[in-house]
């Protein structure tokens, strides 16, 4: 085994494969940009070395700056983690050439598979099935447009290099086809360096089904059964499980049988995932093998009991796989969903800041976290959003997805906006509980999980008011108790007056609506006023963070969360969160000249402007694409006018809410 190893990654990755070497008695060294100096995987790791400024292409993708500290440092082995250097076959030719042992596959496996048209070509060959399409190197407009002619519509355009949903475009008609062509080849040129793409038949309805996969460096490959990953929007897995709810134990068979197969067909070493995709009719295709470690492989290790990441530093040690296919156990079910920073009702818009705010459930047996931050820690605009991943396991399906809603309603982030409400919509959906989503659900019918803008409910809003009036009391017995005279009635937070009862005055604020309540009473038991009703509380308590009470003599129960600054209350369906405010706060005025201008969502560069001043404009209508968080935005005109100033150029970077472009009044 290896004394010391580096990770040329950052983030959850990189904190996971410090986890295990920690347990395996083996050294880490970690590798960080100047966004990245505190980030948890430098403090976690024995040694930590900079590598450049905060854009991926001056600091992370830089392998020969990587090879540079592991020689330095006495690192005998790079783990890649994923993305970034994990599927670049020059970067692990150079590893090995350094001496370095590079904990993933060879590099002529990975070039075999570091093609989508390339590895589609070798599978076919090797008789595993694959979708009709084109593969071929001549990337001529003209024959591409010929070639997706005789496909026929609808059907798929992919990045032939890279993954994760980038670079990829459906084309429905032949009008549909050189614009999203265009636009594809330019997001693959920027995600991966090269724009060749391929053409396939687009499966309609498929389901997405991927086969975890390890092979030793003594002839040996075996698979570790499946994970379904339909639940998906524009080809980023939201929900991953394991076992797949559409497969059937003959179904199962085959594909796993297929699956190593491809293995061996590229003499795969270490972890790999092969992807599939299955028709309505039952019939599956191979999409492409993913040569390293998948960012849902704690799905697999918990139905296993497998570490993974151990495999693969022992597999690259030149140890044998510890067991054969006959060998390997699964149990229950497992279900992983990432929690991103990201705005879902602005069309998933990724978010920056500080995590002011960040509580996830307690881990236990059925809960296990993964995660790169922590609370007061910052998402910063370079990187993936992905706050944490959470991973529940059950002993069936359904046990399962109540662990996992139970954790999501537990959970709780402040600071840039997050999906969890969505999250938590889309687990209870028909189509997620009954186990019969395809991948292209979501893009049709994403208006049926997105979070409905409700006003909150008076049992809501008395909800909310007792576990606010029951935290301010609690603060004001502990300050008490610190203080000279912790039996003063003057500690008694009742809002009692001389000559009255008192009431005390709450104002909570929920979607920027204020709402003013009066209560009376105190220790659980109030009296409460609110626009258009009265409620009675009566035995309110917090345990473990439940609030259990009687409204109007009805018993209920919410999960609450309540500090000086807000409260969220959670009936076990719906969160609503609202936002302490002073009695007396005054709201300002909004900005009268919004409309007149169209700003930067978040920072980011701009690929391409599309007007210039004195261009009339329609509502709506594209003016500028920029860049940002690894994703293509299209920034789209607030209103019909004219343009009156364009503040920014191709290669520009911008700051959040920066004015890009300003229309005449």
């Amino acid at each position: 085994m290896f004394d010391k190893i580096l990770i040329a990654n950052r983030g959850e990755i990189a904190c996971r494969v410090i986890r295990t070497c920690r347990r395996l008695g083996i050294r880490t060294v970690a590798v960080f940009s100047d966004a990245d100096a505190d980030a948890q995987h430098v403090r976690l790791a024995d040694e930590a070395h900079h590598i450049g400024p905060p854009p991926p292409g001056e600091s992370y993708l830089r392998g020969e700056r990587i090879l540079d500290i592991a020689k330095k440092t006495g690192a005998q082995a790079i783990h890649p983690g994923y993305g970034f250097l994990s599927e670049n076959a020059d970067f692990a030719e150079a590893v090995e050439r350094a001496g370095l042992v590079f904990i993933g596959p060879k590099a002529a496996s990975m070039r075999k598979m570091g093609s989508k048209a390339g590895a589609k070509e070798l599978m076919a060959a090797h008789g595993v099935p694959v979708v009709p399409g084109y593969t071929g190197e001549d990337q001529d407009p003209a024959l591409l447009r010929r070639e997706a002619d005789r496909i026929g519509y609808p059907l798929m355009i992919k990045a032939a290099h890279g993954g994760g949903g980038k670079g990829m475009r459906i084309v429905r008609t032949a009008g549909e086809f050189a614009a999203a062509l265009e636009s594809c080849q330019r997001e693959a040129t920027g995600a991966f360096g090269r724009d060749r793409v391929l053409l396939e038949r687009y499966i309609q309805q498929p389901r997405h089904i991927e086969f975890q996969i390890f092979g030793d460096g003594h002839g040996r490959i075996i698979h570790l059964g499946e994970r379904e990953c339909s639940a998906q929007r524009r080809y980023q897995k939201i929900i991953e499980e394991s076992p797949s709810p559409l497969l059937t134990p003959a179904l199962r068979a085959r594909m796993g049988e297929a699956a190593v197969a491809a293995g061996r067909a590229i003499d795969y070493v270490n972890a790999g995932t092969v992807e599939f995709i299955v028709g309505a009719d039952g019939d599956f295709y191979f999409m492409e093998i993913n040569t390293r470690l998948q960012v849902e492989h704690p799905v697999t290790e918990l139905v296993t009991g497998l570490d993974l990441v151990e495999w693969q530093l022992r597999v690259a040690a030149g140890e044998a796989l510890p067991l054969a296919q006959d060998q390997v156990r699964h149990t229950g079910h497992a279900i992983e969903v990432r929690l991103y920073a990201e705005d879902p009702e602005a069309g998933f818009l990724p978010g920056s800041g500080r995590l002011e705010k960040l509580v996830l459930p307690p881990p236990s047996a059925q809960v296990r976290l993964d995660g790169g931050v922590v609370e007061g820690d910052t998402v910063t605009i370079f990187y993936d959003p992905m706050i944490a991943k959470l991973i529940v396991h059950g002993a069936d399906r359904r046990a399962a997805l109540a662990t996992l809603a139970d954790a999501l309603a537990r959970s709780e982030i402040v600071g840039p906006k997050s999906n969890i409400e969505f999250l938590e919509r889309l687990i209870r959906h028909p189509v997620v509980v009954e186990g019969r989503i395809d991948t292209g659900y979501l893009d049709r019918h994403l208006d049926e999980v997105l979070s409905e803008p409700a006003p909150p409910t008076p049992r809501e809003l008395a909800a909310a008011a007792t576990a606010a009036l029951l935290h301010d009391e609690a603060a004001v017995r502990e300050q008490a108790a610190r203080s000279g005279d912790p039996t003063s009635p003057w500690a008694i937070a009742d809002g009692w007056r001389l000559g009255h009862a008192g009431e005390r005055r709450l104002v909570l604020q929920h979607r920027g609506v204020r709402h003013e309540l009066h209560a009376a009473g105190s220790a659980g038991d109030y009296r409460l006023r609110g626009d258009g009703f009265a409620l009675t509380i009566t035995g309110a308590r917090i345990v473990d963070g439940m609030l259990s009470a009687r409204f109007d003599g009805e018993s209920a129960r919410y999960l609450v969360r309540a500090d000086a600054d807000a409260t969220t209350v959670h009936d076990g369906h719906r969160r609503v969160r609202f936002e302490r405010v002073g009695a007396f706060h005054f709201e300002g005025e909004t900005d009268a000249g919004a409309g007149n201008r169209l700003a930067a969502p978040m920072p980011g560069r701009i690929v391409l402007v599309k007007v210039a001043p004195g261009d009339r404009v329609d509502e709506g209508q594209e003016l500028l694409v920029m860049e940002a968080m690894k994703m293509e935005l299209t920034l789209r005109a607030p209103r019909a006018g004219t343009v009156a100033e364009v503040r920014a150029a191709a290669g520009d970077f911008v700051e959040g809410d920066a004015a890009l472009v300003m229309l005449e009044e």
